[in-house]
């Protein structure tokens, strides 16, 4: 059946090119999808599937029922754009001002639509049922999945699996990740109350510029000191604004920053501690305080065994020596909400390719992919649900 199915997916390939890039041409930020939706839910439709749009807001939800009883799979892929100017020269560029899609949503959605149509076809043979998940705005918190998962995405699901492309890893690698794959994503605002006044009478002011350097000096103390060293933790300032001339002390100044951990408590510590260090280092120089700390997507946490299944198929598919085990990564991802219900997987399909100038980061005006990463991701969700529905040890 493996093979069938692969043969249909390389068949339909100019079909998903087609569409991943319609989508690319014609981007839509998160919270603002309107047409990206419309035409997902009108191919699931088109496939043979139950359609559910509007789900958690934005998104849409397709069921497909396989001719045997069995268990339920769940895929999912992200369909929402980024405010970047597209500066590629190639004719499927964005045709809207200001939004394209820099990291790889469009592949997602295409690569899970295949996976659709293939397995409708097919169905008959199929052990189980799968749903397709098209998660709305994932580039922007609060982000779609929580929404999506209250309003029953994930109801009778047993496994997830989801994949994401990377510029970064070669055209025809595939990167797994164990345990952690991404971090808690996490913001903060310290705006400082000072007195200002002429830079040429200082001691008749309380200076937020000199308190607030002091006081970025004293934060990163949190990850050297008080962290344990082997619970990786980032803290990062990332904006510091006061005052607009050169000789006069300005009466605020504000602190932006992320913090990025994994595990909960860790998490809990960095929180206080910005909190106890900001209080105490602006009292100490007469100043007031505000902070305001804001948790974004929590770590992600691959499920070892699911982990471990994909893999294995990964190495068919690839082959071993293209099957990359990733560290950690700090970044941001809502699909830890998902893995947090059921158990699963997440995983990356490798898309950098010199010869067609995909070699950006994700996020950059420049960002592409080798568009064959479309079959490579496929195929490796197929064998992910197939491999899953017949696995005898997996309960029901």
């Amino acid at each position: 059946m493996y093979a069938a199915l692969f043969a249909r997916l390389e068949q339909i390939y100019p079909e998903l090119v087609a569409i991943r890039r319609d989508l690319h041409q014609y981007p839509e930020l998160s919270f603002q999808e309107v047409n990206t939706p419309r035409k997902i839910a009108e191919l699931l439709t088109a496939y043979g599937l139950e359609v559910r749009s509007g789900v958690g807001g934005r998104g849409v939800v397709g069921l497909l029922r396989g001719g045997k009883p069995g268990k339920t799979v769940a895929l999912r892929a992200d369909f929402d754009a980024l405010p970047i100017q597209d500066e590629k020269d190639v004719a499927y560029k964005s045709r809207v001002p200001g939004v394209m899609h820099a990291c790889g949503h469009d592949i997602h959605t295409a690569w899970l639509l295949g996976v659709a149509k293939v397995l409708s076809e097919f169905r008959d043979e199929l052990t189980g049922n799968v749903v397709f998940i098209h998660q709305f705005a994932e580039e922007l918190t609060p982000g779609g999945a929580k929404p999506m998962i209250a309003d029953g995405c994930l109801d009778g699901v047993d496994v997830i699996y989801g994949a994401h492309v990377s510029s970064l890893e070669p055209y025809g690698t595939i990167g797994i990740a164990e345990g952690y794959a991404s971090a808690n994503a996490d913001r903060f605002e310290i705006e400082i109350f000072g007195k200002g006044g002429h830079g040429a009478q200082p001691h008749l002011t309380v200076d937020p510029v000199v308190t607030g350097s002091q006081l970025v000096l004293n934060l990163q103390q949190i990850v050297s000191r008080r962290v344990n060293p082997l619970h990786p933790t980032v803290l990062t300032i990332g904006s510091f604004v006061s005052g607009s001339a050169f000789n006069i002390i300005p009466d605020t100044a504000k602190i932006v920053g992320t913090v990025r951990t994994f595990d909960a408590q860790t998490r809990r510590i960095v929180e206080q501690s910005i909190h106890a260090i900001a209080k105490a280092t602006c009292e100490a120089a007469g100043a007031e305080v505000s902070v305001r700390y804001e948790h974004g997507y929590d770590a992600m946490w691959n499920d070892p065994l699911e982990t471990k299944r994909v893999e294995r198929l990964a190495e068919q598919i690839v082959g071993k020596e293209n099957v990359k085990r990733l560290e950690p990564n700090l970044g941001g991802e809502d699909f830890a909400y998902y893995l947090q219900q059921v158990p699963g997987s997440f995983f990356f399909v490798g898309g950098r390719n010199p010869e067609l100038d995909a070699v950006y980061p994700h996020h950059h005006p420049r960002f592409d992919v080798d568009e064959r990463s479309l079959i490579v991701g496929g195929k490796l969700l197929l064998s992910a649900t197939l491999d899953y529905l017949s696995d005898t040890t997996t309960a029901e």
